[in-house]
């Protein structure tokens, strides 16, 4: 591929365009979905397009006393992992041919970028609120990465051990096995906590700590921001179905392709629900938990049987 492509590639499609079109679909079905359980109409399907542009003319507020480069490229460098996370997840489910070896891993990594982002940002403000906030967005990735790293090792268990996303879509789902249920059930929760959604808003948490990372954010630099947690929405569930749930395309075909999209509305709807039904919790009950029997127990269990059922069936 010339650079030209690969230019292509990362911001029309399937990077950074493509991404921003389904992001601000998703976020209006969560909005939507949200305001019909709570018994409201909802706004309508443009929303999230209007709010990000009014947002981007807004004037830019950079705190006093605040490291201003670090302030403001915190948001671009979260935004640019996600695009070219998304980048490589839907290459892999397209052109599963053209992915490398560790692709999988790169994925992870890059994943990880945008709440580190949120650290930066909010460490640059010189805001004793935002430190706060970025101080539990550091405690909240210590406690859902290792569940989530040992999650999908499993999926890498049952692929023969191949850490390449289109060898990995051309194995048997792991999803059907015992030992992917029960990664896949994990994976849903640390999904949860880490596209920073209640019961795991514990970060932001408006009516604690007034936004916590973002309280200094504006204009732009805050449009970048609520856009990299849209493309988050999106990206985690097509990330988890590809890893978990045999990928998008489903073996080829319109019916299989129907099919994935399918597969990620309802992780969506299910991410929504756990929205709106459950309470915050605090910061101490959620490392609790997922360093507890509940979630890293689990997903120990889910490898374990992994390898045992690799070992029989070897």
């Amino acid at each position: 591929m010339n650079a030209l492509g690969a230019l292509l590639l990362v911001l029309v499609f399937p990077g950074f365009a493509f991404t921003f079109a389904f992001a601000m679909v998703f976020a209006w079905i969560d909005r939507k979905v949200t305001a019909r359980v709570q018994w409201r109409v909802g706004p309508p399907f443009l929303q999230p397009v209007y709010d990000f542009i009014k947002l981007l003319g807004k004037e830019v507020i950079v705190p006093a006393g605040g490291a201003r480069v670090l302030f403001l490229l915190a948001p671009l460098l979260g935004l640019a992992a996600v695009t070219v996370s998304s980048t490589l997840v839907w290459q892999g489910n397209i052109w599963p041919e053209k992915g490398f070896v560790g692709d999988l891993i790169v994925v992870i990594y890059l994943l990880t970028i945008p709440s580190l982002s949120v650290i930066l940002g909010g460490l640059a403000s010189n805001n004793r609120v935002a430190s706060l906030g970025a101080s539990r967005e550091m405690k909240m990735i210590l406690s859902y990465e290792l569940p989530l790293v040992l999650a999908l090792v499993v999926p890498i268990i049952n692929a023969d051990n191949s850490i390449r996303l289109g060898e990995m879509l051309q194995s048997q789902p792991a999803v059907w096995h015992v030992s992917g249920i029960l990664a896949f059930m994990v994976a849903i929760i640390c999904m949860q906590a880490k596209l920073g959604l209640v019961p795991f808003d514990i970060a932001e948490a408006e009516t604690e700590v007034m936004g916590g990372p973002f309280v200094e954010y504006s204009g732009a630099p805050l449009a970048i921001i609520k856009l990299t947690r849209s493309m988050m929405l999106f990206l985690m569930p097509v990330f988890l179905v590809t890893v978990f749930w045999g990928g998008i395309t489903g073996g080829g075909g319109i019916v299989g392709t129907v099919l994935g999209c399918l597969k990620v509305l309802l992780l969506l709807v299910i991410v929504i629900l756990l929205r709106n039904t459950n309470p915050r919790v605090r910061i101490d009950q959620a490392v609790g938990f997922f360093w507890g029997p509940w979630v890293t127990g689990v997903a120990l269990l889910a490898v374990a049987l992994a390898l045992l059922r690799n070992v029989i069936w070897a």
